[in-house]
């Protein structure tokens, strides 16, 4: 099982340390990371395999969107089996 972390907002020292941190935390493995600069809006995707989690996806999801809040990025994060429902042809 795998789900989708997006992010965006204005750049600063540490999100990727940050996000990646709370996702250890929950023992959530990062797949895969890609990350740009558009001027001085960060964006990110993050792929993380969500079968070893020591809690519920959506514990998770809260505390990310909790600390994306506090440093004034709006994350998201979403079940693979949703974000694939949702770009069904």
């Amino acid at each position: 099982m795998r789900a989708i972390i997006t992010v965006i907002g204005k750049d600063q020292v540490g999100i990727v340390a940050k996000i990646s941190n709370i996702c250890a935390k929950y023992n959530a493995n990062i797949l895969d990371i890609n990350q740009t600069l558009l001027q001085e809006i960060f964006t990110m995707v993050m792929l993380i395999d969500i079968e070893k989690i020591t809690d519920e996806l959506g514990v998770l999801k809260d505390e990310l969107t909790k600390m994306g809040k506090e440093i004034e990025l709006e994350i998201h994060v979403m079940h693979e089996d949703i974000f694939n429902s949702m770009h069904r042809i």
